[in-house]
């Protein structure tokens, strides 16, 4: 069995998971905390960055990207029509230039702040940098949100998915991202309702079980965050 090192709110890991789950690859999870620079995990990967993937092989696949890319050429072609990484030139361009908007752009505007400053920090020692939450950097994060959930919704009013006619790894990355967001009550759905209706969309798939089904010690979820009918 693959073995997945994740954290159940990082936005990154959570894509991953997705992407196992569309091709029905069931990985052994085992919760990584990065800020705690385990030299087992740091072997795994130098980064010291979640999610890294073990394969049955042995093989180490570090980063969300690169196990994208990865899961691709090693099974993309079972899905057919339905590869989440789209064999025209073209498509696979947008997919992954909407990838790099969620997986660093909105990571860095938006998901990575608020899972650090309302989540990694109360595990955190203070020499790691643990304590409450910056507030200024929440509210910037509850900022930028709003203008990503319009691009979001512009995408979706002129296409049947984020990147095109079907599901990518796009839709993917955007859902993980605002899944993690989600949990924290942080996404104002009322912005965008072409966003919203496209979240739905994505949550309902059956890959989208465990992540809703996932809790965090000390932390209640969202009130929407499980609802499939929000």
């Amino acid at each position: 069995m693959a073995k997945l090192y994740h954290h159940p709110l990082d936005p990154l890991s959570r894509f991953v998971r997705l992407v196992l789950a569309e091709y029905g690859i069931e990985p052994e999870l085992i919760e990584e905390r990065t800020f705690e620079r385990r030299r087992e995990f740091l072997v795994l990967n130098p980064a010291g960055q979640t999610p890294v993937l073990v394969e049955q092989s042995g093989a180490i696949i570090p980063g969300a990207g690169v196990i994208a890319e990865y899961i691709d050429e090693t099974r993309g072609l079972a899905l057919g029509d339905h590869r989440l990484l789209p064999e025209n030139p073209a498509a696979r361009v947008e997919v992954r230039r909407l990838l790099e908007w969620f997986n660093v752009k909105f990571y860095g505007e938006v998901s990575n702040w608020l899972v650090t400053e309302k989540v990694y920090k109360r595990f955190m020692r203070p020499d790691q940098g643990g304590g409450g939450p910056e507030m200024d950097l929440v509210r910037a994060a509850r900022a930028n949100i709003r203008y990503h959930l319009r691009y979001i919704g512009h995408l979706v009013g002129r296409r049947n998915w984020l990147a095109g006619d079907t599901l990518s790894y796009a839709d993917l990355a955007a859902a993980a991202h605002l899944s993690s967001v989600d949990f924290l009550g942080d996404v104002p759905w009322s912005e965008d309702e072409m966003a919203k209706h496209w979240y739905a969309r994505v949550k309902s798939r059956p890959g989208f079980r465990a992540l809703l089904a996932d809790r965090v010690a000390g932390i209640t979820p969202g009130p929407v965050y499980a609802d499939l009918d929000f």
